[in-house]
């Protein structure tokens, strides 16, 4: 069977939001969840949760879901981070549910994300540009976004119809941790081949070298291997 996603949750801010997701999750068999929150915002929504619905399974699991305090550390052992959002980001997939439910079939992922923003306002840029590729949901103009929890439910259901097909084999693919030093040992070789004048410019070039490298599914062998050649030309 492929890997269901980690579903992480950026900055959520409905309580019920996260009850009926964690019901979408047991119905659709996904288990992994992440809230990216500060303590204080999450135990008051749990709160709200004992004090205003009563106890069952969907409750206790938000007792229970992982908090962490940043995108990267939500993600930093998945190898393909997905965010969901409306922009388009120059080199990087951008798939509709159907079409990431096929693509994961073409993957070897053992541990993916799927990246979901805050009800109000959805993803920020800066987290974004911490996704390897974009889903959006086709939705008419007139009303562009769904609630946080259905749009779980929609991608729950694209990935669950291909749940069983057969995984593809091969090397581990890097993670996303590994890809962070990768571009970091990248940035630093051109800057020090005098390609980029600092550490801060032109990251749009740098973006879309690390693109191309992503789409070729980078396995953790061949990110060692290029951070061994850039730091030799440093």
């Amino acid at each position: 069977m492929l890997t269901p996603p980690r579903l992480v949750l950026v900055r959520p801010r409905n309580a019920d939001n996260l009850a009926s997701i964690a019901r979408a999750m047991k119905a659709f068999g996904i288990s992994d969840w992440v809230v990216v929150s500060s303590a204080m915002h999450l135990e008051g929504m749990q709160a709200v949760l004992r004090h205003h619905r009563p106890p069952d399974d969907f409750t206790a699991a938000v007792e229970q879901v992982r908090r962490v305090d940043t995108l990267a550390q939500a993600i930093s052992d998945c190898s393909w981070v997905v965010g969901t959002t409306m922009r388009v980001l120059e080199g990087r997939l951008r798939l509709t549910p159907r079409e990431l439910a096929l693509e994961t079939t073409h993957r070897r992922d053992t541990t993916w994300a799927l990246v979901f923003g805050a009800e109000c306002n959805g993803l920020q840029n800066e987290d974004v540009e911490q996704c390897h590729a974009v889903s959006f949901i086709p939705s008419n103009e007139e009303q562009p976004s769904l609630n946080l929890s259905q749009a779980v439910v929609v991608y729950a259901h694209e990935l669950a119809s291909v749940r069983h097909a057969e995984p593809t084999s091969g090397p581990a693919l890097a993670d996303d941790s590994a890809l962070r030093e990768l571009k970091t040992t990248l940035v630093s070789s051109l800057v020090a081949a005098r390609v980029l004048r600092t550490e801060t410019s032109n990251p749009e070039d740098v973006d879309g070298l690390m693109s191309s490298l992503m789409r070729g599914g980078l396995t953790r062998e061949e990110a060692r291997q290029w951070m061994t050649v850039l730091r030799s030309r440093s």
